[in-house]
């Protein structure tokens, strides 16, 4: 356990420098001419990392690292992992609970993909602080990566999660120090939880649920988006999920991405995609929707 952790080789923490060098060659607001704006490169806060605008979801309807892209099979989701590649994405959003990590180390190894130009975020369900260093040098080994870009404590739902969780963020902290991770943060599933989060130093990144509707969320919108407006303010990288409400408003998510983007404190979002359709439908959904205070 903490063997390992201390065993992380100078080779990782030089590639997630390097990495953040090379994506720092996009700047904050432009894309090169011709790049989908789903692809173009958003600052995400204090953190200076740079995911894609859109990212890809590997853990629609997961549990017990079971999924909906898992159940099409192998062949289907590495290809989709590829093709959201070669359309542009950069953000792949993984967790310990969806059993994404050796499909993305496939497509890293099929693909050839560049590590340092991905955005990979991660979580964990770990409790305590042994459980953390454990989850941690076996995603690792799972996704064929030395670091991820963000790791974040999943599903804190109580109001004191910052208290019962705080030897895990010392370990996720001790973790961004040595190069493991660059970032850490949590997902929330409660409007508790969540103003937690907002005002919490620890957190760095924070991936919330929102959406026009309130479907699937931590409350109505008119509570939540204050709440993502302070974290926002405060220089939290801040990705927003459940856009389509887990599915419910899938035939609306231009809609839902109008109004993501309007709120202005969203820097990029992560939907699940199942079929490679619902990928190049979304690269149009995001072109289309997309105006940020518009």
């Amino acid at each position: 356990m903490q063997g390992d952790l201390d065993r992380l080789s100078r080779r990782g923490f030089l590639g997630g420098v390097a990495g953040g060098l090379a994506a720092a060659a996009v700047s904050a607001g432009a894309r090169a001419e011709g790049t989908p704006l789903a692809a173009s490169r958003p600052v995400l806060g204090r953190t200076g990392l740079r995911p894609s605008l859109l990212g890809m979801g590997t853990g629609t309807k997961a549990w017990n690292k079971n999924s909906a892209q898992i159940r099409r099979g192998k062949e289907v989701f590495v290809g989709n992992l590829l093709h959201a590649h070669a359309r542009g994405v950069r953000y792949f959003d993984l967790a310990d609970q969806y059993g994404a990590h050796e499909f993305m180390r496939r497509a890293l190894t099929e693909g050839k993909l560049d590590r340092g130009d991905l955005f990979i975020l991660t979580k964990s369900n770990a409790k305590d602080a042994a459980g953390v260093r454990d989850d941690l040098d076996r995603m690792r080994r799972e996704a064929g990566v030395e670091y991820f870009d963000a790791v974040l404590l999943h599903c804190m739902t109580e109001a004191d999660w910052p208290e019962k969780m705080r030897p895990c963020m010392d370990v996720l902290a001790e973790a961004r120090e040595k190069g493991i991770v660059r970032a850490h943060g949590v997902s929330c599933h409660s409007l508790e939880a969540l103003n937690r989060a907002a005002d919490s130093d620890w957190v760095q990144v924070m991936l919330s649920r929102i959406n026009p509707w309130g479907t699937k969320m931590d409350g109505p919108p008119e509570a939540v988006v204050p709440v993502l407006k302070r974290a926002h303010a405060s220089g939290k990288g801040m990705l927003g999920m459940k856009i389509a409400g887990e599915g419910a408003h899938g035939d609306k998510i231009t809609e839902s991405l109008e109004f993501v983007a309007k709120q202005g404190c969203i820097h990029a979002v992560t939907i699940g995609f199942v079929e490679r359709a619902e990928i190049d439908a979304a690269f149009e959904s995001v072109e289309r929707g997309w105006k940020p205070g518009g």
